[in-house]
């Protein structure tokens, strides 16, 4: 069945709850009043036009509260894009359940995950106002996944789908207190597979079991985050964290510098740097599993880095991070030499100075 049939099928659905809850009202008489819906839920058109068609989130849609059926989600590290910050939800087709193969997360035909991107005016401050930049949509269709980007109004009351991509001027002042103003680059359609590339297919990179196996707050209460999902009746087959890899959060200074290192590489760069990558080739395997330092570039010359080398011959130098090719292309917003090639147009220094701090550390 396609996701479009699913999303059909659930219109009435949808309608016989807002019905049941109209006061002093018949069911006739609701249904009489109530307004048509939009032509492309009616014709069940997928992607939509506006993102408030999809119905994921009620009341104004800049505070993104999700509907019932709509999951918030949280990876344990999260990829650097500029410095903005994620709101993430995933939406399963009623009725249906992810489940576990292999290893590996396994989604129902017709399952949606939610990203946006957005800033506040001051990162040192998270109530401060913010604005939401963008909405990536990935899709899960009977041929796989597809990747929708949602640009936003300055008037943060509506993202509208741009194929194309597109760019946004972004000012906010950063963690240290200085004031910052970025070329924010939105990616087109075909740009979201060079990261999201597994195997020459289309996937997710943050819904994976090893980013996704670690404790959220719920509440009034502490819980493994898929166990959660297995709670809310969207997940099936998990069988506790420890019986799957779990990453941490490079941002936790209470844990060891190799293990924070591990995991920055790992959702920053392992899409396209493992086995199964675009950069398979490169021999570089940045997962945060990897403990063959040859594939994690120690002292190793890289296989055609070019331009991108500089005048630096190893991608990591144990004890000289300033002589490493991976810092000096971390450390670089030109093209040809910036690493990741996509999705930053500034440097992130935090990131860079754990890298340099594990490289420094190494015998």
């Amino acid at each position: 069945m396609s996701i479009q049939s699913y999303i059909f099928r659930a219109i009435p659905f949808i309608l016989a709850i807002q019905l049941a809850g109209c006061n002093n009202s018949s069911v006739q008489d609701a249904t009489q009043k109530s307004e048509p819906l939009p032509e492309e839920i009616a014709d069940g058109n997928l992607p939509y036009k506006k993102l408030s068609t999809y119905q994921f989130f009620q009341g104004e849609l800049a505070n993104l509260n999700p509907r019932e059926e709509v999951i918030p989600y949280e990876p344990a590290s999260s990829l650097f894009t500029d410095y903005a910050l994620k709101k993430r939800f995933i939406k399963i087709p009623s009725g249906q359940k992810a489940g576990i193969s292999e290893g590996e997360l396994q989604y129902p035909i017709g399952t949606i995950l939610i990203k946006n991107f957005y800033f506040t005016e001051d990162l040192r401050d998270q109530t401060s106002k913010q604005r939401i930049i963008e909405t990536r949509l990935l899709i899960l269709e009977e041929n796989g996944w597809e990747a929708f980007p949602y640009i936003w109004n300055e008037e943060q009351t509506e993202a509208v789908l741009k194929v194309v991509g597109g760019e946004k001027t972004v000012k906010f002042t950063d963690l240290k207190g200085e004031d910052q103003v970025i070329n924010y680059l939105i990616p087109n359609k075909n740009q979201c597979k060079t990261c999201h590339n597994k195997s020459e297919v289309l996937a997710p990179i943050g819904a994976q079991i090893k980013h996704l196996n670690h404790d959220l707050n719920y509440q009034d209460t502490t819980l493994n985050q898929l166990a959660h999902w297995q709670e809310s009746g969207i997940l099936e087959g998990f069988e506790g964290k420890e019986t799957y890899p779990s990453m941490i959060n490079y941002q936790d200074e209470s844990q060891a510098l190799s293990k924070r290192a591990m995991a920055y590489l790992d959702v920053n760069c392992s899409h396209c740097h493992s086995a199964e990558g675009p950069a398979s080739t490169s021999g570089l395997f940045l997962t945060f599993d990897q403990e063959d330092q040859m594939k994690l570039g120690v002292m190793k010359t890289p296989v055609a880095a070019g331009n991108g080398a500089g005048s630096f011959d190893y991608d990591i130098v144990p004890g000289k991070a300033d002589e490493s090719i991976i810092t000096h292309r971390m450390n670089s917003t030109e093209v040809g030499i910036a690493m990741p090639e996509l999705g930053r147009t500034t440097v992130h220094i935090e990131g860079v100075q754990l890298i340099k701090d594990w490289i420094n550390s190494m015998n």
